[in-house]
Order: C-alpha cells, then structure tokens, then sequence
C-alpha cells in the first residue's frame, strides 16, 4: 500500500496526569501522533515526518510500524533531544504543565527518575526564526514522501513550517494543510503569516490564535476566516474547541458551523490535532471540505474520550461512521 498521507510534526516523551484516571508515565506522545491516530480512525496509508534523538526508545517506533504507519520519514539525529513533556489535569479543562514535582506530590505518588530536571518547553514567540532542534526539516522528507497525495503540517516553530510549506508545494502535492503554532500567531507576523498561508488547501487555526493574529483588526470570527481565506488558501477551519467548528469556503463564500459530536470529555489534549488529521482523511476521500469537517470532528470526539495519544486507535470498528452520519444531520449553513 502506497503512502498517500504524511503528517509532518513532533514526537515527545509525554508524563500525563489525567484527571481521574491512571498516570501516563513515559508514553509515546506529540502532535504528530494525535494527528496520525485522528487519520487512521479513517485510512492508514500514511509517513511519519519528525526527528527524535539517539535515545527514543525503538521499541515505540515498532509499534508505529505495527500500526500500520510508515517511519521512514522520522530521523533519528546522533545525539540525545529532549522530547519529554509533562502535564496534569485538575479537571477536564484545567491543565497544568509546570511545576510536576506538586502534582505527584499531590497524588501520593513517586516522582519518576525519568522527569528529573524537566524544565516545560518554551516556545519564543518575539522569534520566527529559531529552528527547533525536533521540528523536521526539508531534508528529512524521504523521495516517497514527495510522491504522496496529501500532507499536514502540525504545530511547529515558524520557519520550519514555512520550509515544510516551501517543499511540498515544489513537490506538487495536490493537498497541503497547515495547523500553525500559537505563539507565531501574532499581530506582529501578519505578513509572515499571509505568505504562509498563500497556497494552502486549508488553514486550521484555533478561536484563540485566530482572535490573536486579528487583534486591534476584528472580533468577528466569520470576517477573520474571509480575510484568512483572501491570503489566498481554499478553506478555512477556525477550531473553537466545544463550540464545533466554522468553516469557510473561499470559492463558494458558503459558511456552515459544525457543533462538536457530544462525546464524553477525558482528556482534551491533543482533540485539535486529531481534528487535523481525520480532517486531511476526509478531504482525500470526499474532496467535500464540509465532510472532511465532520470527519476531523469525530476523530477529536473519540480522541477526547481518554488520554494519551494512541488512546483512540483502540476505538470500536465502525463507531468512527455511525458518528459521522449522526453529526452529518446536526450541520448548519450560515
């Protein structure tokens, strides 16, 4: 089976403390993983694009292989990085990601060797041109890749996203989305951020960093998804977490809301790039961008449902299609 999919973006060590379930403690985590498990509720012809250091466990990336996914796209570099990332959940909707040692504290619990001297990434938002040492870059992309149907861009520093934008449209992909990074998503980058945009099938900021990028411009968010559109991408998708989703259609100039499926909320980590990724299935399937829509909604749906990032990839056959139809009817035409 050929790869008609790559998902380009970050691998981590995640350390979760989800609330009211069992810890997570050095588990395969990042955006690309929430981005490829949302794609394969739907379809798993698809290439892995990051970078991880000497020591990521292999064992983790057999499993991907298991999975059914295609690693050549993830490059292990010679030296050791740093992927670990830690959080707790005090509630379904307050996460906290810094200080770990008071929260295994707070829950009885032995504070794991493996976390000591974490310090929380952080990422520069006055900079759009420092490299993350984990972001993937052009170089990276193996020849097969480039001959893939689709490609999605998570979260990343902004000149990688730019290049990894730069070197699919060379290669003539037919469908390219970007998920960009908030801390880019500002005032100040707003040329930076038109040319990135420009070329793009569809642009997936969430409600905050749409309301970020537009600040002192707009609060309106259907007028921020047109003038995102006229930077010159087909479709825009503002993801505005329980409230669903607004899509924009530049050609036609339709609007629709989508509500979220109301699923049971776990743990909301992650829900935006599962989103991404069952957006980029439907899309590849339908070229309907209201049903690629429904499509990354469901996957957020059942990525919400529990923690950690591969949690949806043991979601029930064909609940992912009995969600879908039930949601197609609850649609609504602005």
């Amino acid at each position: 089976m050929g790869i008609r999919y790559v998902l380009a973006g970050r691998l981590h060590r995640d350390f979760l403390l989800p609330f009211n379930a069992r810890p997570l403690l050095d588990v395969p985590g990042g955006n690309l993983l929430y981005a490829a498990t949302g794609l394969s509720l739907w379809d798993k012809a698809l290439g892995l694009l990051a970078r991880v250091g000497e020591d990521y466990p292999r064992q983790w990336l057999d499993r991907f292989v298991r999975y059914g996914w295609d690693i050549q796209g993830i490059k292990i570099v010679p030296e050791k990085l740093d992927l670990r990332y830690f959080q707790a959940l005090l509630d379904p909707y307050t996460v906290q990601k810094t200080n770990p040692v008071s929260h295994f504290v707070r829950l009885g619990m032995t504070f794991p060797k493996a976390l000591l001297g974490y310090t929380p990434p952080v990422e520069q938002s006055d900079d759009l041109k420092t490299v993350h040492p984990a972001s993937p870059r052009p170089g990276d992309i193996p020849p097969t890749y480039l001959d893939a149907n689709a490609a999605h861009i998570c979260p990343l520093d902004f000149m990688s996203a730019n290049r990894l934008v730069a070197a699919f449209q060379q290669a003539k992909l037919t469908t390219l989305t970007l998920d960009p990074l908030s801390s880019w998503m500002l005032p100040e980058a707003w040329d930076e951020v038109r040319g990135l945009v420009h070329g793009l099938t569809a642009f997936l900021p969430s409600e905050e960093e749409a309301r970020s990028l537009f600040r002192n411009r707009s609060t309106d968010l259907w007028e921020i998804a047109e003038a995102l559109a006229s930077f010159g991408c087909d479709f825009v998708i503002i993801k505005c977490g329980a409230q669903g989703q607004l899509l924009y259609d530049a050609s036609t100039q339709k609007r629709w809301h989508i509500p979220a499926y109301p699923a049971r909320l776990a743990d909301p980590t992650g829900a935006g790039d599962a989103f991404c990724g069952g957006f980029l299935a439907g899309y590849l399937k339908t070229f309907d961008p209201l049903r690629a829509v429904l499509h990354g909604n469901i996957s957020a749906s059942l990525a919400i449902e529990g923690s950690g990032a591969l949690y949806a990839l043991d979601t029930l056959p064909r609940l992912a299609q009995a969600r879908l139809e039930s949601l197609a009817g609850l649609v609504r035409q602005e």
